[in-house]
Parts: structure tokens; C-alpha cells; sequence
């Protein structure tokens, strides 16, 4: 069965590895593998090479480094991964299938932050929640409007020693007021 856009994204190690090419970034595989110690370089190449072939990275640069190629991978100008039209024809089974996968690596990364010897949630501002809105689609989107504008220049951000990584998620759901009526059984299955 061949692997969906969203198959392939949503693994650990890919997420980390596109996490690294984020916000316009390109990076060696020595830099990728520097940024992320925890996965051995015969694992990176391989998930880089699967990448690759599913069209998730590309190679924009190719320099000579002591009589080999060093390729320099980036996000595609058009990083849209898994475009709109996938996303809005996914059924709900694919829906919850991806968002398992996602919600498996939110898992993994707050796990990695807990194993740290030296994790304090107090210091580090740590924290995770739910919470409920009520607005109306106007305000909703004007609050969607204002969080990315304050996020996006964070996302472009190089690491530095007094800039620490911080990870924040985000899940949007939508719940339709009963007078809305059930447009689940208007719904096709993918």
C-alpha cells in the first residue's frame, strides 16, 4: 500500500527532520544530524531518502567537499505538505488515523522533555492545557489572525545559546451548535 503525504510526515523522526528545515531553513545532513544526536545517520539517510522520493524535502544545493557531494536539503518553496484538497478529502477514519500519528508525537516530544535530568516546569515556562472559547467565527478568526501574527516571527529564529527550543501545539477543533443540526450524515467517507 503506497504511503500518503501525511504517512510520511507523520513519523518521529521525519517531523524531526522537517522540524529542522522549517521556517525556510537549509541544512547538510551533517547539520540536520547535529541538531539531532538521538537518531544514528544510517536511520537519517534513510529517512531523508524517503522524503526525498515522496517530494516532502528537496536538494537546492550540491557542493564539492573533499572529492564527494555534500547536498543541502530545504522544504520545497511551496511547502504545503499534505496540500488542502488532501486534507478536506480525507474521511473521518483517515482523519483520527493522522492525528493518532500526531498526537503519538507530541507524546514522544513531552516525554523527551521530562526524561531531561535537569527539566523544571516552573523555570521553563512549561506547561499544557485545554481551553474552551466560546466565539463566533468572526472573533475565532480574528484570534487565529493574531496568534499568527505574533508566532511567525518566532519561527524563524536560528538556535542560539540564550534562545532555548520550545515546542507549542496546536489543536483547533470546532463543536456546531445542536441547532446546526447533524452534518455528520451528510458527510462522505473519504
Amino acid at each position: 500500500m503506497k504511503e500518503t503525504k501525511a504517512d510520511l510526515i507523520l513519523h518521529p523522526v521525519r517531523m524531526k527532520v522537517l522540524h529542522t528545515l522549517s521556517s525556510g531553513r537549509r541544512k547538510t545532513v551533517q547539520q540536520i544530524a547535529e541538531k539531532l544526536p538521538e537518531v544514528p545517520q544510517a536511520t537519517l539517510y534513510r529517512h531523508l531518502k524517503k522524503l526525498l522520493d515522496g517530494k516532502i524535502i528537496e536538494v537546492v544545493e550540491e557542493n564539492q567537499v573533499r572529492g564527494t557531494v555534500e547536498k543541502v536539503y530545504a522544504l520545497p518553496k511551496n511547502n504545503e505538505v499534505v496540500s488542502r484538497d488532501e486534507v478536506l478529502k480525507a474521511g473521518p477514519d483517515e482523519h483520527l488515523d493522522y492525528f493518532i500519528k500526531f498526537m503519538a508525537n507530541v507524546l514522544m516530544d513531552f516525554e523527551s522533555y521530562i526524561r531531561q535530568h535537569n527539566y523544571d516546569f516552573q523555570k521553563d515556562m512549561a506547561s499544557f492545557r485545554t481551553a474552551t472559547l466560546y466565539a463566533s467565527d468572526e472573533e475565532y478568526s480574528e484570534f487565529i489572525r493574531k496568534y499568527v501574527e505574533l508566532i511567525t516571527p518566532l519561527l524563524h529564529n536560528e538556535e542560539t545559546p540564550d534562545r532555548k527550543k520550545r515546542t507549542v501545539t496546536n489543536i483547533l477543533t470546532t463543536h456546531h451548535n445542536i441547532e446546526e443540526g447533524n452534518k455528520d450524515d451528510e458527510r462522505p467517507d473519504g
